[in-house]
């Protein structure tokens, strides 16, 4: 990890960010604010995807779809968000959805089914945006999948430990200089990278780093990063600019945890689940 720090264009600020709070034409439909498409939730993890496309759709996207990493969807419907449209992954990778983003990693396991999907979905996704996150991240560090991931941005999310194996080092190093270990994997990628942790820190793939100011420790909960993959999903979809998307969710998502914390829900037994709502409010002026 021998990527100098330079110095940071500066902090997110809701200041920052106004594409996230732009209002919404009167003349627009569902496909004016794009599609996503979630793979992920392998078997035990079903969780991860629900929550990641959950947070999609309450974040302002048209449309989402889920393709589980499994022979056929586990479930017809989701019960708490039936406007979800579930599959398996096959069949999401293999048709025709429009999809306009794509989040991939939440719960999908580190197997060869994983791994063929994630590796299909790399040559199938023609210049769509890609969040890859969690076991996404695991497989490329195992060298499961490789970053053949063509053209069209790409935003990596590691948590320190995530970010330790992508780099072959370890979690100490990371937090010891956390901007020059996202610029790292930046430059090893050319990818987006969001180090996730108290102070999250956004780099592009120049190299030019921000660090984030809302959140809370209330984050610290299993669940959350799959919410923040939708979340990042869902603005790449509505077209916003890439900065004003990956700055913006990442705001975002902290800012939820702090409105939840303001209202005593939180920090202790703040849940992922909570997030989406509390950000849907505060993208509508709440």
């Amino acid at each position: 990890m021998n990527t100098p720090t330079i110095a940071p264009a500066g902090e997110i600020r809701r200041d920052d960010l106004p594409a996230l709070f732009a209002p919404r034409g009167q003349d627009t439909h569902k496909g004016s604010f794009g599609t996503v498409g979630v793979v992920g939730g392998g078997r035990g993890m079903e969780g991860a995807a629900l929550l990641a496309a959950r947070a999609a759709l309450k974040t302002g996207a048209g449309k989402v779809l889920v393709g589980f990493a499994q022979d056929r969807a586990p479930l017809a419907c989701d019960p708490l968000q039936p406007e979800l449209m579930l599959r398996d992954a096959r069949s999401l990778l293999e048709g025709d959805w429009g999809v306009s983003a794509w989040v991939a990693g939440c719960g999908i396991g580190t197997g060869t089914e994983a791994a063929n999907a994630l590796s299909e979905l790399f040559v199938l996704r023609q210049g769509a945006p890609l969040v890859l996150d969690a076991d996404g991240l695991n497989l490329l560090a195992q060298g499961a999948v490789q970053p053949n991931w063509g053209v069209g941005p790409v935003v990596l999310t590691p948590h320190p430990a995530e970010a330790a194996r992508l780099l072959g080092t370890d979690t100490a190093h990371i937090q010891a200089d956390r901007p020059a270990a996202a610029q790292a994997l930046a430059q090893r990628y050319g990818a987006w990278v969001v180090l996730k942790g108290a102070g999250s820190v956004v780099c592009d793939p120049d190299g030019a780093w921000r660090r984030n100011t809302s959140g809370n420790p209330g984050l610290a909960t299993a669940g959350t990063g799959d919410v923040l993959a939708g979340m990042l999903g869902s603005l790449l979809a509505q077209r916003l600019s890439l900065d004003q998307a990956v700055a913006g969710a990442v705001w975002l998502h902290g800012a939820a945890a702090d409105a939840l914390v303001s209202q005593g829900i939180g920090p202790i037994g703040l849940t992922a689940g909570e997030l989406a709502d509390a950000a849907r409010r505060l993208r509508n002026g709440g």
